[in-house]
């Protein structure tokens, strides 16, 4: 009897797998391990040239781009120290001396060298990261588009940021103000205590701090630059002697020219400039003067403190506005003003009677 394998065998049948149902893992022979290096090996020596001439090339294109980047800012930083410098060739002049200070021109040239020198780093910085990306065969063309549809996009949802960032670029290069200055935004008025590229702040003059945004601001007024104007209007009666009133303006203008410190604080002779206008029962007589920026308001009080002191002395009235009390000589009796009391006022007077209208008599009713 013939066992069961032979039977299959002989049937045709294939032997049935073992019950474990795997295979032992293959073991790599040492012929394929050397096969391996070898493949390797050969890949390394076709490729190595490319990796070193592009390890080359990103290498240059990095040390290219630091060195250009270290050239650009040192010579944005000699532009900026030869535009102070040129500045002072201003100094000649008051107006020219206060435009360009030696602190408000430290504070503009370092405002602009920081723009500038940013933006070169932006702009050498990005064109050789790019340059980089090209050299791996990377397509920079869906990059770049996609960076301008995301620029695009940014721009529509930030243009006030953008706006706000420009209008503070074009504030600084034409140093339209700097810190310390009076200005007046239309906003907001002020003292500025900061200059940024998106915000200005300023310092009002009950302590408050403004934060005004650079492109907001629509029109400015400097308070600081070139020289102020210091006009005091002096309301006397139409009576008054001209020339009295001329020599004790002239007198008050000469004596405060003199002392200190209003002598460093005017610019100009005190002026009389004459009449402003004309009415009927006054005069008003304008004095003006050109003072340092900011000290108006003192310079105007001062004189109003002398004027004032020196008409009293020489006795001239000073008059006008709601409040203004006229001589006891001149201030018209109030019961002359009044008319004499009526007869007719009394209802039980001899006059008012005689004015009373008759009453008609009533008819008498018939049957009585």
């Amino acid at each position: 009897m013939s066992s069961l394998p032979v039977v299959l065998l002989a049937a045709g049948a294939s032997p049935s797998p073992s019950p474990s149902g795997s295979t032992a893992p293959a073991v790599p022979s040492l012929q394929d391990a050397q096969e391996s290096a070898t493949n390797a090996a050969s890949w390394v020596e076709q490729n190595w040239s490319t990796w070193l001439a592009m390890g080359l090339q990103i290498l240059l294109i990095v040390v290219i781009a630091v060195a250009l980047r270290a050239v650009v800012r040192r010579a944005i930083t000699k532009l900026i120290e030869r535009m102070a410098r040129t500045a002072q060739a201003v100094d000649g002049t008051a107006l020219g001396g206060l435009l360009v200070n030696t602190e408000r021109r430290r504070q503009r040239s370092a405002a602009i060298g920081s723009v500038l020198r940013s933006v070169a780093s932006f702009l050498i910085m990005g064109t050789a990261a790019l340059m980089v990306l090209s050299t791996f065969k990377i397509n920079l063309a869906p990059l770049l588009a996609s960076a301008g549809v995301a620029g695009v996009a940014i721009g529509f949802g930030a243009r006030n940021l953008v706006t706000d960032f420009l209008s503070g670029v074009f504030m600084i290069l034409e140093d339209q103000y700097g810190v310390g200055d009076v200005i007046d935004a239309g906003v907001a008025t002020g003292e500025v205590i900061e200059v940024g590229l998106r915000v200005t702040k300023l310092r009002g003059s009950d302590g408050e701090i403004w934060y005004v945004r650079n492109g907001e601001v629509k029109r400015i007024g400097n308070l600081s630059q070139g020289w102020a104007t210091a006009g005091v209007d002096v309301t006397v009666r139409s009576s008054e002697d001209l020339d009295k009133v001329k020599d004790t303006l002239d007198a008050v203008a000469e004596q405060t020219s003199k002392e200190e410190p209003w002598n460093e604080l005017l610019w100009g002779p005190v002026e009389v400039l004459g009449l402003d206008s004309v009415l009927i029962d006054s005069m008003v007589v304008r004095v003006s003067a050109k003072t340092m920026p900011g000290k108006a308001l003192s310079v105007e009080r001062e004189l109003r403190w002398r004027i004032k002191r020196a008409f009293d002395a020489a006795d001239i009235r000073i008059v006008g506005g709601a409040t203004a009390v006229e001589d006891a000589g001149d201030t018209p009796d109030p019961a002359a003003m009044m008319a004499a009391p009526s007869a007719f006022s009394n209802a039980d007077s001899a006059q008012a009677k005689a004015t009373t209208p008759i009453t008609p008599e009533q008819p008498t009713p018939p049957g009585k």
